[in-house]
């Protein structure tokens, strides 16, 4: 019996095509807890995996030992990590940045490349790459 994959897998080159991905998977999540998503991608930017993660009003950690297992598990070439903002401001938090670049010196280590970390608010979203951060 052959097996087919119900869709294919999402690609996620590029922030437009990230930030679309993402945000149409906030849709779907209780807006008044964080909630963090990361997508494994191949070298291709193919997404690989999903995993969520969820917090409470004020925070969501990054289980930085958690993701770097599934990065080796998977054979990620890179993840790109997502969370939303209750508060309604996408601004990075100094605790998002210092998590992130947690991650990104642990990826380092294998080869795993931290693409970009997206935060979204009510109205708006924040490219952490595109400020500059990562």
């Amino acid at each position: 019996m052959r097996y087919l994959r119900a869709e294919s897998p999402a690609f996620l080159k590029g922030h437009e095509a990230a930030r679309r991905f993402f945000a149409a998977c906030f849709e779907s999540q209780d807006q008044r807890h964080e909630h963090l998503l990361v997508a494994h991608v191949d070298g291709n930017s193919r997404c690989l995996h999903l995993e969520r993660y969820s917090g409470d009003a004020a925070e969501v950690g990054i289980p930085v030992r958690a993701i770097i297992a599934d990065a080796l598990r998977l054979g990620s070439a890179g993840v790109i990590v997502a969370h939303n903002h209750p508060s309604g401001d996408s601004r990075p938090s100094e605790a998002d940045y210092r998590a992130t670049r947690k991650l990104a010196r642990a990826g380092e280590t294998i080869d795993l490349a931290v693409l970009d970390h997206l935060i979204f608010a009510e109205r708006d979203s924040s490219s952490m790459r595109w400020m500059g951060l990562l």
